[in-house]
C-alpha cells in the first residue's frame, strides 16, 4: 500500500502542527534514530519456559528475526515494510489447537506474551475482530499522540491488508514518506475466527525509542478508535472536518488514566 497516494494530508499536516508537539517530538525522533534496529542483525532464537508442558507444545520457538536481512526490514519506496510475524503459524503450532476451546487458546496466547519484552498479546471475540479488520480495510490511516512530560508527538498508522497495522513517527513521514520506518506493528490473526470464534492480536514494539507502556497504550488506543470508528472515518473520508486539537485533548485525558 502506497503511503504517498491515499494519505489524508490535510489532517496529517494539522496534526504535525498540533499544540505542544515539537519539544517531545524532537526527543522521540532522536531516540528512535539512536536505536535504529536495522543496524545490528540478530540471529538468536528463544522460547518461553514458563508455560505448562501442553501449552508450551503449542508455541513455536520464535526467532528474533526482525532485524535480519531475510525479514526485509529495508524500506521499499513509498511503502512501510513489515517487521513481525506475518502468520499465526509463525508463533503457534496451529494444528495443536483443534481440540482446544477458545478460552484455552486465549489463555495460552496471553500466558505466552506475559513478561515478554516489547511484545504484547491481546484477545478479542470473532465478531469484534472481524469488525476491526473490516473498518481498517475501509479507512487504513489514522494518527495517535504519545504524551511525554509537557509535550506530545504524533504517530501515523497504516493498515495493510489482510491483517497488519504499521505505525511510524509522523515527523518522519513529513521529512520523507518513502523512508518512514515503522516503530511498532500490530498483527491481527483471524485464522481461528470460524472454528473458535477468537481473534488473536500481537503488538511488536520494534524500536527502543518507544517505551513498552507507550507502545501498549498506542496499540490499545488504535484498536479502540477503530472499533468506535467515528473519528477514524472522518479522518480518512472527511479530513477537513477532523479536529486534531480536540482529538489530542481527549487522548491526553485518557492517557494517564
Amino acid at each position: 500500500m502506497m503511503l504517498s497516494s491515499a494519505l489524508p494530508r490535510t489532517a496529517l499536516m494539522r496534526a504535525l502542527n498540533s499544540n505542544s508537539f515539537r519539544p517531545a517530538a524532537k526527543e522521540a525522533l532522536h531516540r528512535s534514530r539512536a536505536y535504529n534496529i536495522t543496524t545490528k542483525p540478530i540471529s538468536s532464537s528463544r522460547c518461553l519456559c514458563t508455560l505448562t508442558s501442553s501449552s508450551h507444545a503449542m508455541i513455536k520457538h520464535e526467532h528474533k528475526r526482525y532485524n535480519s536481512p531475510d525479514m526485509q526490514f529495508v524500506q521499499k519506496r513509498s511503502n512501510f515494510s513489515f517487521a513481525g510475524p506475518r502468520k499465526l503459524s509463525d508463533v503457534m503450532k496451529v494444528d495443536l489447537l483443534k481440540d482446544k476451546s477458545n478460552t484455552e487458546i486465549s489463555d495460552v496466547w496471553m500466558t505466552y506474551h506475559e513478561g515478554k519484552e516489547k511484545v504484547h498479546g491481546i484477545v478479542m471475540d470473532g465478531k469484534k475482530g472481524r469488525n476491526l479488520l473490516s473498518k481498517a480495510a475501509q479507512c487504513p490511516f489514522f494518527i495517535q499522540p504519545v504524551f511525554r512530560g509537557e509535550g506530545h508527538f504524533m504517530i501515523v498508522s497504516q493498515f495493510q491488508t489482510p491483517n497488519y497495522f504499521l505505525l511510524a513517527l509522523l515527523e518522519d513521514y513529513k521529512m520523507d514518506p518513502a523512508a518512514a520506518q515503522p516503530i511498532l506493528t500490530v498483527s491481527v490473526f483471524d485464522d481461528l475466527v470460524e472454528t473458535k470464534d477468537v481473534v488473536l492480536l500481537r503488538c511488536d514494539i520494534i524500536n527502543r525509542g518507544i517505551e513498552d507502556d507507550e507502545g501498549y497504550k498506542l496499540c490499545q488506543n488504535l484498536i479502540s478508535d477503530y472499533l468506535e470508528f467515528e473519528g477514524v472515518h472522518m479522518f480518512n473520508k472527511k479530513p477537513d472536518a477532523f479536529d486534531v486539537d480536540e482529538f489530542v485533548k481527549e487522548k491526553e485525558q485518557k492517557w494517564n488514566e
